[in-house]
């Protein structure tokens, strides 16, 4: 047990302090697996019976190709250095608890309800003991931390910020294919309610993160993490939107994106079939959740529905690719979708472009099925038989699988050669060389109906 503040310093900086991570996905898993590679004794707590059992069994509680991580965690569990539970009294021990739990926006209003969050900070209050310090690495709309979490922990726990405990704000800053790499080699936030907290998290941090750590205070680190989010998004948008433009013009935008990017200065992004995961869908939402009446946000929002109408884009597209063909999707066409992960080579589904898109096909009344080499109820019965008989295949992700087809053997399989690049991971003579009629996002109608 600390005696306060400066013994809790001690313990972080000589590794002697115990962690608690509540929350065992994408962002918990890999965090508590580096600090218990570094030295420290860490207890993760999840209320997913089954990705508790994985980490337990020191295997990987999500799919996806993650360099590193399933080898690290196997060592640190062994090591007796990580263990996991569903029980928050073994938290107790704690001197440092981290959070990272989802946020996400939910209604019409696409407003934060916080109902893990709010759980966790509830759970986490009524077995925190004096003098810890508590980490948020979730991603919270501006205010947050003062409106929400430390109110919440006061009134759980009896304890008073910045006197009984220690609140800080480190949103993570990771995606899927990376983690291990982004937490180590990406620079961070650190935002304290206090002062002291700040350099207490610094200090923490500084055991596994080998980039910057800017301290701040909590404000700060809430509206870099949502507003760094939210310019992704409004440049997604922005490719996206030319993309739609060159195929009205009758352009390509692949060629426009590299002319523009030899302008000092630019860096137009890669257009696609829509914003997936987590963190970006959401996060812009999160930005302008806690705006005042004299803003009033616009170009936030506007990016955010350009990038979500893209999947019934999408949908249009193949529906102009069958009618070139002489077929219509109701009750006629049999359309392969390719990938339903929202990002490469990863089994992460959250807001999948793909799943909006299937259900805008099965709406107009085609035949959708639907294959993903990462997620585990689309891997069967493989893509061969996916495309089976199909008169239209979309390629939705760019899993490397789909990178490396084989042209001639996927176009000998199908009913109508229609192939569908979302992504634009298709080479164009080769899939015309195959006998493809090929439709690319970005690229004017003219091109496309008059490849064969």
């Amino acid at each position: 047990m600390s005696a306060g503040f400066a013994d809790l310093e001690h313990a972080i900086v000589h590794r002697r302090a115990r962690l608690g991570v509540i929350g065992l996905g994408f962002v918990g898993t890999p965090v508590a697996a580096l600090f218990a590679d570094a030295g420290f004794d860490v207890v993760g707590v999840d209320v997913d019976a089954d990705r508790v059992a994985a980490v337990n069994g020191g295997r990987m509680p999500f799919e996806g190709d993650e360099p590193g991580l399933g080898r690290l965690l196997e060592g640190v569990v062994s090591a007796g250095r990580l263990r996991a539970s569903s029980d928050y009294d073994e938290l107790r021990a704690a001197d440092v608890v981290l959070i990272a739990v989802e946020t996400p926006v939910e209604g019409a209003d696409h407003k934060p309800r916080y109902a893990a969050l709010r759980s966790a900070l509830e759970a986490l209050g009524a077995v925190l003991e004096p003098e810890r310090l508590v980490i948020v690495e979730s991603t919270l709309a501006p205010g947050t931390m003062s409106g929400l979490v430390g109110p919440t922990l006061e009134r759980s726990c009896g304890l008073r910020d910045g006197r009984g405990m220690l609140l800080a704000h480190c949103p993570e800053r990771v995606m899927p294919g990376r983690l291990l790499h982004n937490l180590k080699h990406t620079s961070r936030v650190i935002g304290g309610t206090t002062p002291r907290a700040s350099v207490l998290a610094h200090a923490l941090y500084r055991h596994v993160v080998e980039a910057d750590l800017d301290m701040t205070d909590a404000l700060t680190a809430e509206i870099v993490k949502t507003g760094e989010n939210a310019y992704r998004d409004v440049q997604i948008a922005f490719a996206n939107e030319v993309a739609l433009l060159c195929e009205e013009l009758g352009a390509d935008v692949w060629e426009v994106r590299e002319l523009i990017n030899k302008s000092p200065g630019r860096e137009m992004l890669r257009p696609g079939a829509g914003v997936g995961g987590h963190c970006i869908p959401k996060d812009p939402w999160l930005l302008v959740a806690n705006a005042g009446n004299d803003v009033e946000p616009r170009l936030i929002p506007a990016a955010r529905a350009v990038n979500d109408g893209m999947p019934a884009h999408v949908a249009r597209v193949v529906e102009r690719a069958l009618g070139a063909q002489g077929l219509r999707l109701a009750g006629v066409a049999r359309v392969a979708v390719l990938g339903y992960a929202y990002l490469e080579d990863t089994d992460d589904d959250r807001n999948s472009p793909s799943a909006v898109l299937v259900e805008a096909l099965r709406q107009a009344g085609a035949d959708v099925r639907v294959h993903d080499p990462w997620v585990e109820r689309y891997r069967q019965p493989g893509l061969e038989e996916t495309v089976r008989g199909s008169d239209a295949v979309v390629i939705m992700v760019a899993h490397s699988a789909y990178s490396e087809l084989d042209l001639a053997a996927l176009r000998s399989l199908v009913q109508t050669p229609v192939l569908v690049d979302c992504r634009g991971v298709i080479d164009r003579d080769a899939a015309r060389a195959a006998g493809w009629t090929l439709w690319t996002i970005g690229v004017g109608a003219p091109a496309a109906e008059g490849a064969a």
